[in-house]
């Protein structure tokens, strides 16, 4: 069973999320308060985080930067503050989704289960043999879907799922555009709705992460317009 941590400062929320969640045969632990759901993370990390942007000492940002120092988990905002700007912040820093309040429960456990079944993808176990069959190897890039793992000239890049299933997409075809919508299509089911200024905000991210261990990582293509393609010869 997947253990969901669930962190807003709204304790009607809390019980009326958790009761569906356990409903669907869900762990759930829940955090009125940034800084206890921290102190608890750094003792068990939880499967999955869902986390609102205003809770009391440490704020979901905050506890956001934090986790993603340690732990790839999928992580999705609950928040009630409406500004777009908070969105594209929030998905910069490494969210994996965002939700608005007011919300529909049964969106919400589809956000969560997309997410889940995605992770899971990434890290199942299958013998050595077919775990190296399925390496990808793009001229300075590596990717080993089968562990999760992503390295860069041998330097280690810790992804989360949706910025790994992204780069994985574009990397498989390289020079190949893949539109935002095809992309959207890889990161989230088809009965979860985004638009593309999540897919951008991700590629964003992800070119950042990149960029920290090379600065002059330019591999991931812009088609402004049409949408993204990896170019290995941009070496």
């Amino acid at each position: 069973m997947s253990r969901i941590a669930l962190v807003d400062d709204d304790r009607n929320i809390l019980a009326s999320v958790s009761m569906m969640l356990e409903a669907e045969g869900f762990v759930v632990e829940t955090y009125h308060d940034g800084q206890l759901a921290w102190e608890a993370f750094i003792k068990n990390m939880p499967d999955i985080a869902v986390l609102e942007i205003k809770v009391p000492r440490l704020g979901g940002m905050d506890l956001l930067e934090r986790v993603r120092r340690k732990s790839n988990i999928p992580i999705i905002f609950l928040t009630s503050k409406k500004d777009e700007i908070d969105e594209i912040l929030c998905l910069r820093m490494g969210a994996d989704d965002y939700v608005r309040k007011p919300f529909s429960q049964r969106i919400l456990l589809e956000r969560i289960s997309t997410l889940l079944r995605r992770q899971r993808a990434t890290s199942c176990i299958m013998p050595v043999e077919v775990a190296e069959a399925k390496v990808i190897d793009r001229g300075l890039l590596s990717m080993d879907p089968l562990r999760h793992g992503v390295t860069w000239r041998g330097v280690d890049v810790a992804l989360t799922v949706t910025e790994f299933l992204l780069l994985q997409t574009l990397a498989l075809r390289p020079g190949f555009v893949k539109s935002r919508d095809q992309l959207m299509e890889v990161a989230y089911d088809e009965r979860v709705y985004v638009d593309d200024r999540t897919i951008d905000s991700h590629i964003k991210r992800l070119r950042k992460k990149m960029r920290m261990v090379d600065r002059d990582f330019n591999s991931i293509e812009t088609l402004y317009g049409i949408g993204y393609r990896y170019n290995d010869e941009k070496l």
